[in-house]
């Protein structure tokens, strides 16, 4: 099977803001690849019951967390209302996926993405956030990290989503 998404493999030396770019960016790629070739049925496919977890779920909830840290914390934009929660339904990103449009809800995905990339192009990486996480300053730094950790943690789900619909595996 071709991958149409290009993933590149961070390189192993490089400056730090380099290397974390490069390794969240890996792991974006990551999570289009897991998704890659399925139909919407499948994207929305749940995991085990009782979880809400799906691939196009995952998908609605990294958009809403590349929203918030970068546009939210970093930039200190109002992001009190995301694009799939309300304060009564925190989880809208996982349980309110059966009638989704899979093809927007994975264009607002992208699009966080490059308003990410946007926000933290040429900051160093000790540049302080606009707003503050449980009363303290947060890098960029610490966002990198925190971002690279979720992906990843994410990825994982993804990976057992993927199987259980396909039987694909992989990195």
């Amino acid at each position: 099977m071709t991958n149409l998404t290009p993933r590149v493999d961070p390189p192993m030396s490089a400056d730090e803001t380099t290397m974390l770019t490069a390794w969240l960016d890996f792991h974006r790629s990551t999570l289009a690849l897991k998704c890659e070739g399925l139909t919407d049925d499948q994207l929305r496919t749940r995991s085990v019951p009782p979880s809400s977890l799906s691939l196009l779920g995952l998908v609605r909830h990294m958009a809403e967390v590349e929203q918030y840290w970068f546009q939210g914390v970093l930039l200190g934009a109002d992001v009190s209302t995301g694009h799939y929660w309300t304060p009564e339904n925190e989880d809208g990103d996982f349980d309110d996926i059966a009638t989704a449009d899979v093809a927007a809800d994975f264009a607002t995905w992208h699009a966080e993405v490059d308003a990410a990339r946007r926000a933290s192009a040429g900051l160093p990486l000790d540049t302080v956030g606009k707003r503050q996480r449980r009363g303290g300053d947060v890098t960029l730094r610490w966002i990198l990290v925190h971002m690279i950790e979720e992906y990843a943690r994410h990825n994982g789900h993804a990976d057992f989503l993927r199987e259980q619909l396909d039987g694909r595996t992989g990195e």
